[in-house]
Formats: C-alpha cells, sequence, structure tokens
C-alpha cells in the first residue's frame, strides 16, 4: 500500500498536466514560506522542465516576523535557482475584517507582479483541507450554490488579480493537509510557521483547531465528501448561470433591464438573474436582504419616479420603466449645485489640439475634423468657456428646427436625469456653441471653410 506522500508529487504532476498550457510557459508559485507553499514551490521546480519558473512573496507588515519571513523565501529561491520577486503591501479598509482585507491585497500584488514577470499562470497551494475549510465558511455565512461550490481546481480571477489573462491554479486541491506535511517531512523542505495561524480569533483558524478536528474524528474522510457537495453546488450553480444568461439577454437593452421583465419573473429567477447581471459588470453580489429591499423599491415605485438605490459599488437606478447600474460618479466641482449661476466656469482657447483633458468636469472634449462643423481658423479665434448647465441656456440643431432649451432637448433625447447634471457646454461669449449630449449649435456651421470641426463629449 502506497504511503500518502508517495501519491503527491504524480498528483501534483497529473494537475499541471491538466492545465490549458503551452510547453515552456512561465509558472509562478504564490510563497509565503510556509509549509504548503513551500512543498508546493518543490513539486513545481521538480516538474518545470526548463520552463521560467518565479516565485512570488507578499509582504503584509502584520508580523513582527515578516522581514525575516522575507529573507527565508529569497534565501529558499537562490538554493534552488528560482526567480524571487517580493512586494510589501498596505491593508486598506478593514471593515470586512482583517483576513478578508489581507486577501485583496495580497491578490492584487499577485497579479501586478504576475503583469510585470510576463506570467501568465499563477500556482497556488491550496489543498482538500483548504477547501473544506472554504465550504463550511460559506455555510456559516448563509452562502448559496455559489459559495458552496468552493474552489475550482483553476480558473481566470481578474477580479482578484485584475486581469482575465492570468490564470489562477491550485493543483493541490485534491491532497489532504496529511500528504502534504509527509511530503515536507520526507525531503526535509524548510519552511517558517506563521504565529497567526494558531490565533482562533480568525474565523478559518477557529474552524481549523476547533471544528475540524472533532468532524476528522466524528467523520473519518469527511473533507473529500464535502469536496463532492461542492462538486454537486458547482453543477448546480452552472445551471442557474445558464439561465440567467439567458433572462439577462431576453430583458437586456441598451445596458438596462426592463422593469416589466423583472416582474414577468419568479421571484427566485428574479434574484437568479440580477446576481449575475451584478456578477457580469463586476459588482460585488448583494445580500439577500439589501437584494430583496432594491427589488421592492423597483417594482413598487411609482411611474415617472427617478429611483435610486445606493449600492458600495454603484448606484442603481430606474428610468422610463428600465434599471441601469450606474457607476458611482466622481465628485465634479458644481455638478450638483442647485444654483446654476453659481456653477464654475473654466476658459479656455483652442489652438489646434484634437482633444482637450477637462478633469474638473470629469472627461475629455474632442475637436473632430468632420464635413458638418464650425470653421477650424474661427474657432481658433474664439474664447471658449466651459462648464456645466448655468440655467437658460438655448440651442438650435438645425436651421429646419426650433431653438429649445437643454432641458427640452434632453427630454427629447431620453437623457436620464441623473447625467444631466454631469454633462457639460461650451460657449463663446453670449452664445452657446455645443451642449454634451446634444449637440452643435447650427448658427456656426460653416460652409466655407475647408478645415471644419465638431465638438465631442467623452465621459471619463
Amino acid at each position: 500500500m502506497k504511503t500518502p506522500h508517495s501519491t503527491l508529487a504524480p498528483l501534483f504532476s497529473t494537475a499541471l498536466s491538466a492545465l490549458p498550457r503551452q510547453a515552456g510557459q512561465p509558472l509562478a508559485i504564490a510563497y509565503s514560506g510556509g509549509l504548503d507553499s513551500s512543498v508546493l514551490l518543490h513539486l513545481a521546480h521538480a516538474e518545470a522542465n526548463g520552463a521560467p519558473l518565479f516565485a512570488f512573496h507578499i509582504h503584509h507588515g502584520l508580523s513582527p516576523n515578516a522581514d525575516a519571513w522575507e529573507a527565508h523565501c529569497a534565501a529558499e529561491c537562490a538554493k534552488l535557482g528560482i526567480a524571487f520577486a517580493a512586494r510589501r503591501v498596505m491593508l486598506g479598509d478593514r471593515k470586512a475584517g482583517t483576513e478578508a482585507s489581507a486577501r485583496q491585497a495580497r491578490y492584487k500584488a499577485l497579479g501586478e507582479l504576475c503583469r510585470e514577470h510576463g506570467v501568465t499562470l499563477l500556482l497556488t497551494a491550496h489543498h482538500l483541507d483548504d477547501q473544506a475549510e472554504t465550504i463550511l465558511l460559506q455555510l456559516a455565512r448563509g452562502a448559496g450554490p455559489a459559495g458552496l461550490s468552493g474552489m475550482d481546481a483553476f480558473n481566470a480571477a481578474p477580479g482578484l488579480l485584475g486581469s482575465a489573462e492570468i490564470l489562477l491554479s491550485r493543483p493541490l486541491l485534491q491532497a489532504s493537509r496529511a500528504q502534504l506535511e509527509a511530503h515536507q517531512a520526507e525531503h526535509a523542505i524548510a519552511h517558517i510557521d506563521d504565529e497567526s495561524n494558531s490565533d482562533t480569533r480568525y474565523a478559518r483558524n477557529a474552524l481549523r483547531h476547533t471544528v475540524m478536528p472533532a468532524l476528522a474524528v466524528a467523520f473519518p474522510g469527511y473533507q473529500e465528501r464535502f469536496a463532492r457537495s461542492a462538486a454537486h453546488a458547482r453543477s448546480a450553480q452552472r445551471l442557474l448561470t445558464e439561465l440567467a444568461e439567458q433572462d439577462l439577454q431576453a430583458g437586456l437593452a441598451d445596458d438596462s433591464i426592463a422593469v416589466e421583465h423583472l416582474r414577468a419573473l419568479g421571484e427566485d429567477r428574479r434574484n437568479n438573474l440580477l446576481r449575475h447581471w451584478f456578477g457580469v459588470r463586476g459588482i460585488r453580489i448583494p445580500a439577500a436582504a439589501w437584494l430583496a429591499e432594491m427589488i421592492a423599491q423597483l417594482l413598487e415605485a411609482r411611474d415617472g419616479a427617478e429611483l435610486l438605490v445606493v449600492h458600495p459599488d454603484c448606484e442603481v437606478r430606474r428610468h422610463r420603466g428600465r434599471v441601469y447600474l450606474v457607476p458611482k460618479p466622481k465628485e465634479l466641482a458644481g455638478a450638483e449645485e442647485d444654483e446654476y449661476d453659481e456653477r464654475p466656469v473654466q476658459h479656455f482657447r483652442w489652438t489646434g489640439e484634437t482633444s482637450i483633458a477637462f478633469p474638473d468636469y470629469g472627461g475629455t472634449l474632442h475637436f473632430d475634423r468632420a464635413a458638418e462643423g464650425v470653421a477650424a481658423e474661427w474657432l481658433q479665434q474664439q474664447s471658449l468657456a466651459i462648464s456645466f448647465r448655468r440655467g437658460g441656456e438655448r440651442l438650435k440643431l438645425a436651421p429646419n428646427r426650433p431653438t429649445r432649451n437643454l432641458k427640452q432637448h434632453h427630454q427629447a433625447f431620453d437623457t436620464p436625469a441623473w447625467q444631466r447634471s454631469r454633462l457639460p457646454v461650451v460657449a463663446i461669449p453670449g452664445r452657446l456653441l455645443y451642449a454634451a449630449g446634444i449637440g452643435m449649435d447650427c448658427h456656426y456651421v460653416a460652409t466655407d471653410s475647408n478645415f471644419r470641426v465638431a465638438l465631442r463629449w467623452q465621459a471619463e
């Protein structure tokens, strides 16, 4: 009978060969210096077959031993002839907890290191016991099928690594912690011990040191059964995702969904669609209670109401019977001022540039050569001013169309109300020349110039 450690190298080799990779493709190891990543480093070194191999270490600065750990990792890589790179990170907002903040910072830094070194395949040392811990944590948080699916053997993780081109692989996911420990002991692989792994104030450590030992006694081999349950959850989630994509395509138009389309779906199917839409847009999936409140407001608001529901990552808006996920607007001086005449004005001249950035107004003004536009030589002689609407502006789009105020134009163009206050106008003294989202005033369209320019606004 084979001993546990004798199966680890073949298991790693099989997992690596199953990855969509080319011969000689560079590999990188997320290398903390702990037992798990140290075993992974040695396995990858033995299996590299001449492919460039990197070890990326993230220094979180949370432990007084962090400098020593980085030095240890650098020294071990030097012994093996493995390229080593470290990145120091500062933890940001810790409202979600130190573990979550450290994880977010770690993967962001790992993604940066991958891009800097031309690596598109990153290996982590997650194993079967980690998978069981993840499933238990998700169960304790009340997660649905997506959360209970656990970790995949490999997947693109642009939300974590900042690039869809980087593949995140967990080649030891079918190996137990006991197998890794046996392999380390057999090969005398040097590693560090992170004292925080014994701190049961952290949720994962609490499971590891209290719950899981009890499970191992009462249900030997529970890790494999948990992994099978996760596989069933992944299968169910794939079906839910397929249905959600069908529902999204049936109701999506102009990057928005009709309220009546949502109303026609049952509650479970509607929730499934909206969670999928948030995920597709790269927005954090809302909690069940928040989602229920949002849906109630969307479906019950009176006709014509310009509804706003605030999400940490975006604004949920309703306009003309459709739902929009709108990026949170950047703060712009004067954009939300109620008193139009107090909004700031920026004066400038055009000297022939193809575009001019106006960060205070949230975008770039382009000057496009066009068949219909103002004479370039005339425009260069004008004193121009950009501002947000100050009230009373009127604009005539064509000789055969009436002069209207900007509110009427925006209504005709069906411009959502939340966009109108953030669309600048460009004027010459005493006259409006251009309104973003509407167009050029026809009074200054030239007919006798060989070089005509049309203004165009592009928001950031």
